[in-house]
């Protein structure tokens, strides 16, 4: 049978070929840049070290990626995660990683977003010490928001970005602005505009490739570097990969071995067990850890869906006091700070509320508790959604961080085990839960598949982890018949139900799209790893 998402896929194909003028062949590969923006950016040097790329290290990408395969298949027969025997020497050695450049010795707040012009020149413009830019869950990966992304990172650098809006006002850099990193797509995800020998390109080779590429000698120039966030990683392995991806790009280009810099999101429980090892891999790289905590979640349910012993209660009962979560974070902040590096703190998906007074200040009032929590366990920095909410998180670390951060604090009395990683959250499993979690995920990948990856939905700014939580949440429930707090097992039936209920109340011109992918992610036999690699087959 053909599926809907496989008819909108050639459509939208057919579409985009009529439109630009290519050929299928020149589709696939990406060899005839027509439009100006593909000009620029894919010229030829540009796609030929995209290529060299893929060609060094496609293999092993495919090999880590059956390696993850492999250890889903270890939990699913009874084996847990712990830490490692065979890196134990690692553990317990005495090392640091490389000296701190100056532009990131102080992250005490660090401004997220997709990669839009207008996002860019607002977050560079915030008042944050650092912008990430996102390739990754906060962008919806079609092939204009891509490239377009590449070309507004590429005259952000140069300091020449500009943006005017519909209503005529102008938006430009300031004289000093936030030191830029940038976020490539995990390991996982392809992109498929660009082939190389008849194969789609590692979306983490495209994204880090094309920045690299067109920005390193200026960024040098300007006195700051190449500096990137690393998602979803699985293991040092995959770090180890990440950084000989770095010393081959560097010689390459002729750039000093160490001028890349790496934050990595520990947002894998499998990585939690491994930031030893992750950072000693980049440590010629490193630029510390981050408590990537919503996908971080989302991985927890998914790594022992097939174990009724690890269901989760409602997300809203998961909160960072939670004991697995909290221990997670204090064993972050010890590996960093032990190995002289920072240890981020995660996000406030809380966006201001204008027209509210009273909710606007509970909303700020959840950001500052969440940041005393966070400076006050050991974080060096944080993250925010808006830029409404950089002045209150720089006002926490202001107060309780005197220092550009707080490496120094050893926290040697912390001892985290296995045990405290895996500890399951009791709570109840509610029917305003399930119906929150398929309401949110069905407005988010709505959005998603019109090309917006970063959603404001009940005056929270949620980006794909949202969506994973949801759907693996409710995958999870269905699996292992969890009774909700009234003693009613979660089915397939009752899902569907709360789905077409839901898709009655909300707009949009993709919501049937979305409606049919959640139906199936979260009703059918089989765990889909990813929502981002479903999805990508409904998009341009």
């Amino acid at each position: 049978m053909v599926r809907l998402g496989q008819v909108v896929r050639f459509v939208l194909a057919l579409g985009y070929i009529i439109k630009r003028g290519f050929t299928m062949d020149a589709m696939t590969t990406a060899t005839v840049p027509f439009s100006e923006v593909e000009a620029r950016i894919l010229n030829p040097e540009a796609r030929e070290f995209l290529t060299q790329l893929a060609k060094k290290f496609e293999s092993r990408r495919q090999e880590l990626l059956a390696r993850r395969r492999v250890r889903q298949q270890e939990i699913d027969a009874g084996k847990l995660p712990d830490f490692l025997p065979g890196t134990a020497s690692i553990r317990e050695a005495e090392w640091k990683v490389a000296p701190i450049p100056s532009d990131l010795l102080d992250r005490r707040v660090e401004i997220t977003g997709p990669v839009d012009r207008k996002m860019i020149i607002n977050a560079l413009n915030s008042g944050a010490s650092v912008f990430m830019a996102d390739f990754e869950d906060s962008n919806s990966p079609t092939w204009q928001n891509n490239l377009e992304g590449q070309a507004n990172l590429r005259d952000a650098v140069r300091g020449t970005i500009s943006f005017v809006s519909s209503e005529g006002k102008r938006y430009e850099l300031n004289p000093r602005v936030a030191t830029l990193l940038v976020r490539p797509r995990g390991w996982h995800l392809n992109e498929r505009h660009f082939s190389v020998d008849g194969k789609p390109i590692s979306g983490s080779l495209f994204d880090f490739g094309l920045y690299f590429f067109h920005n390193a000698a200026e960024l040098i120039r300007k006195g700051t570097g190449p500096y990137f966030y690393l998602p979803k990683m699985e293991s040092y392995l995959e770090a180890r990969l990440w950084n000989d991806v770095f010393c081959f790009a560097q010689d390459q280009m002729g750039v000093p071995r160490g001028t890349i810099r790496a934050t990595v999101l520990i947002e894998t429980i499998l990585a939690a067990f491994e930031m030893d090892e992750i950072l000693y891999e980049l440590r010629e790289h490193s630029s510390g850890l981050n408590c990537g905590r919503w996908d971080y979640i989302f991985s927890y349910i998914k790594k022992f869906r097939n174990r009724p012993d690890f269901v989760l209660p409602d997300r809203s009962v998961v909160t960072m006091d939670k004991h697995f979560l909290k221990s997670y974070v204090e064993l972050l902040i010890r590996t960093c700070h032990r190995r002289g590096i920072h240890a981020m703190g995660g996000m406030a998906a809380q966006i201001p509320i204008k027209n509210d007074p009273a909710a606007n200040e509970s909303a700020i009032e959840k950001v500052r508790q969440d940041k005393l929590r966070e400076v006050h366990a050991g974080h060096d920095g944080t993250w925010v959604a808006h830029p409404g909410l950089v002045p209150v998180a720089k006002e926490i670390f202001d107060a309780h961080m005197k220092t550009p951060n707080q490496i120094g604090r050893a926290l040697p009395d912390v001892r985290i085990t296995a045990k405290d990683l895996l500890a399951v959250t009791p709570g109840e499993i509610t029917e305003k839960g399930l119906r929150w979690n398929i309401d949110v995920g069905l407005q988010y990948l709505e959005s998603w598949l019109r090309g917006n990856g970063c959603v404001p939905i009940y005056n929270l700014m949620e980006d794909a982890a949202t969506a994973e939580i949801c759907r693996a949440q409710v995958w999870q429930w269905v699996r292992h018949g969890a009774k909700l707090s009234n003693g009613q097992p979660v089915t397939r039936d009752m899902v569907r139900a709360c789905i077409t209920d839901q898709k009655k109340l909300l707009t949009g011109a993709r919501m049937a799209e979305a409606s049919e992918i959640f139906d199936r992610m979260m009703t059918s036999t089989e765990f889909a790893e990813f929502l981002t690699l479903v999805a990508y087959d409904y998009i341009d």
